[in-house]
Formats: C-alpha cells, sequence, structure tokens
C-alpha cells in the first residue's frame, strides 16, 4: 500500500485485520498479528488506532518498543495477545529471550516501510521474519515506492499486490 503520510493507512490495514480476526477467532495466547514500526512513537499510535477501533471487540493488543522498562510488555504478552505492536529492536530483544513467540502470527504489517529501510533495520526485519510462520499475509505499506523497498516487496511477499493512491510523490508536508 503507498500513500501520502496521513491519509489514513493505519485504518486501511487495521480495519480489514480486525475483521478477519474476529471472524476467525482463535484460542491461545500467541500473538495472530504483527505489525512493524520503525519509531514507539508510530507504534504508540497504531495501538491506539487498533483500540479504538476494536473496542467492541474481544481482541487483545500489546505494544513493544525500547526506551522503557520491558516488564510491563513481557507481562502484556504473558497475559496474552492477539495483536503485538512493535518496534524491531525491542521486539527481538523479546524473541531471544523466549518472552514471545511468533509461530501463529498470520498476519504481518510492515508500517512506514520506508523509514524503516531508511532508519536501517533490514537485517532486523529479516530476522523477525525468519521466525513468522511461511503460510502468512504479509501486508507492506509505505508513503513512497522506492527501488529498496520493491526489493525489500520482492523478498517478504508473495504475488504483491499494489495499491497506490496519489501517486508516487514524497510525503505531504
Amino acid at each position: 500500500g503507498i500513500a501520502q503520510t496521513g491519509t489514513g493507512k493505519t485504518a486501511a490495514f487495521v480495519l480489514p485485520l480486525l475483521e478477519l480476526m474476529q471472524r476467525h477467532p482463535l484460542q491461545g495466547a500467541r500473538p495472530r498479528t504483527l505489525i512493524l514500526a520503525p519509531t514507539r512513537e508510530l507504534a504508540l499510535q497504531i495501538e491506539e488506532a487498533v483500540r479504538s477501533l476494536a473496542r467492541h471487540l474481544r481482541l487483545r493488543c500489546a505494544t513493544i518498543f525500547g526506551g522503557v522498562g520491558e516488564k510491563p510488555q513481557i507481562d502484556a504478552v504473558r497475559r496474552g495477545v492477539d495483536i503485538v505492536v512493535a518496534t524491531p529492536g525491542r521486539l527481538i530483544d523479546l524473541m531471544e529471550n523466549r518472552h514471545i513467540s511468533l509461530d501463529r502470527v498470520t498476519f504481518l504489517v510492515l508500517d512506514e516501510a520506508d523509514r524503516m529501510l531508511d532508519m536501517g533495520f533490514l537485517p532486523q526485519i529479516r530476522r523477525i521474519v525468519a521466525r513468522v510462520p511461511r503460510e502468512r499475509q504479509t501486508l507492506l505499506f509505505s508513503a513512497t515506492l522506492s527501488k529498496d523497498i520493491e526489493k525489500i516487496a520482492g523478498e517478504l511477499l508473495k504475488r504483491p499486490k499494489v495499491v497506490e493512491i496519489g501517486g508516487r510523490a514524497n510525503p505531504a508536508d
């Protein structure tokens, strides 16, 4: 999905994910949806959107990011979550310490993929992708579609469909 910043990309992926997860409930404590974001600020914005849009659903969400103590995040995951919104670095820390398992992830979302690549997250993204099931739906969202984004899309996506709104312009002011 390609659209300028501020055009509603978050709702464009959160609403269908919530509907699919509600239609096909799965029992268990491990996350079914993993949303990766480049910064804690964006992760918190996504979590807020998920909580707002899912307020009448029986779905649990946790946000995982660095710069704060990890114990509340570990506790949230242990209580059971359906959706995890995470920054790559802290997620890898929790994976390596066996606090979170991604073996039930059905939906993987890379939000602001262009920024994640700009910030050098590609090696971490590859490590995370190696830990999620091969059979999953992967969604990639970006404000721009550069050659680098096309390359990572080719690595992570099967038979991708491009949905582009507003052309391949730079993010809106």
